[in-house]
């Protein structure tokens, strides 16, 4: 059962890192739109569109990428809370 659970964490783990690493790419003008920020885009706007339904832009800041972020945190501790018990 430990050997699931690190997969699974280190799975969420690295879709964070993803994550992050597109938020940064908006930083960079005209980084989405290459072909490695398409491929990037197409990993983590699945993520990202529900909480954009719950949470409009703050002016021209998106904010529900850091809540998505964070919502894979407490996954990652509610896995790891899971396997605990067993």
């Amino acid at each position: 059962m430990q050997i699931l659970e690190n997969i699974i964490v280190q799975a969420l783990q690295l879709y964070s890192i993803i994550c992050i690493i597109y938020i940064f790419m908006s930083w960079i003008p005209n980084a989405r739109e290459s072909e490695f920020g398409r491929m990037i885009g197409k990993i983590v706007e699945p993520l990202f569109a529900p909480f954009r339904q719950i949470i409009p832009p703050i002016g021209m800041i998106d904010i529900s990428p850091i809540v998505a972020i964070l919502a894979l945190r407490f996954a990652i501790t509610g896995v790891r809370a899971l396997f605990g018990f067993f």
